[in-house]
């Protein structure tokens, strides 16, 4: 069984070692709802393998505050280990860092927080690993949206123990180029797809991405070729090329607008849209916000990947991704977090929910 009363870094190292590749959180799901049933002052309610808890203590304004229990699949790298690295403490293994220290710190705090200013929706939710229509946190707003009303959000989204307000958006095409059939030693008789691809590669290769500035914070946009596929054999002029496109957009433009402005980008050929998820603007307007923001410190910065948080600004709660670990190390075999980060969070987030 979780120990709730263990340290959150301690905690940490028992989350990673339930393990929990995406499609298999049930076992953990399990241990957190039995941690969590004899905490009296938390209502818990289990969708699937989402758990919910939440304070009703008539407070002004809700608060929710989520993270995700699965991972990416385990390659050699459980149990957790303690490693150090340039004079730091860091934990090593799957999860650490996406991203069960930050359930570890928020079920700690959910636990112990008997009393804290705002009424607070803790979620831990199922499947984020993997496509979107699996997503337990989408699979709540679809049916139970009254466990995701609040006033502010906070996402425990690995950001160096930052606050990183918002998200980009992503959208993936393919682009498609068609030609004529022929064989290769007959080149003439057809007409080469491949070829006609040129200048969709050039022109992406000449594109400059932008920076854009949202609310104060600069999101940096991308817009790259991600994967090409063409040909029929080794002595076929190929007929059909396809180029898949990966459109990295900031805030300021909705999804729709990012699907116009690729269309028109490659107004020439054929576009078939096959992902689209609309980002998040920085969610820090919000009086609710600022305080968070003063009481943790800092200066905000932008997320440049997409997250969840995106799920609560599409329902108009402001967002924040606030949790220990680096994003570029999330998902990597030597994937390790910052004792110092876990100590960090659970600090600010502590502060903050129990502050006058």
């Amino acid at each position: 069984m979780l120990d709730l009363t263990a340290s959150a870094v301690d905690l940490t190292r028992a989350l990673c070692d339930i393990p929990s590749v995406s499609g298999d959180e049930g076992a953990l799901a399990d241990e957190v709802a039995r941690a969590l049933a004899p905490v009296a002052h938390l209502e818990v309610i289990r969708d699937g393998d989402a758990i919910v808890a939440r304070t009703n203590l008539g407070r002004a304004e809700r608060v929710i505050i989520a993270g995700h229990l699965d991972t990416v699949p385990i390659n050699d790298n459980l149990p957790v280990r303690d490693v150090s690295e340039d004079g730091e403490a860091y934990l090593w293994g799957r999860g650490t860092v996406d991203m069960k220290a930050g359930v570890a710190v928020q079920l700690k705090l959910a636990a112990e927080l008997t009393e804290p200013v705002y009424d607070i929706t803790w979620i831990w939710y199922d499947h984020e690993e993997v496509e979107a229509e699996k997503n337990g946190l989408g699979r709540l707003a679809r049916t139970r949206p009254d466990l995701l009303e609040g006033s502010f959000a906070i996402l425990g989204e690995p950001s160096n123990g930052g606050i990183e307000g918002g998200c980009n958006g992503t959208l993936r095409a393919v682009v498609r180029t068609h030609g004529i059939r022929s064989h290769s030693a007959r080149a003439w008789r057809g007409e080469n797809a491949i070829h006609f691809a040129a200048p969709i590669l050039a022109k992406l290769a000449e594109h400059t991405a932008r920076t854009i500035d949202v609310e104060g914070l600069a999101y940096r946009e991308g817009l790259n070729a991600v994967r090409i596929s063409g040909g029929v054999a080794g002595n076929v002029i190929p007929d059909l090329c396809e180029v898949e496109v990966n459109y990295r957009f900031a805030p300021d433009k909705t999804a729709e607008e990012a699907v116009n402005r690729i269309t028109h980008f490659f107004d020439e050929y054929e576009v078939e849209i096959t992902d689209l998820a609309g980002g998040a603007r920085p969610g820090l307007d919000a009086p609710i916000a600022q305080s968070f923001a003063r009481a943790v410190g800092g200066t905000p910065k932008p997320k440049y990947g997409w997250t969840d948080v995106a799920r609560f600004s599409a329902l108009g709660i402001p967002a924040v991704n606030y949790g220990p670990g680096d994003g570029q190390l999330a998902h990597a075999d030597d994937e390790r977090v910052r004792v110092s980060e876990i100590e960090n969070v659970e600090r600010g987030l502590r502060g903050w929910l129990s502050a006058d």
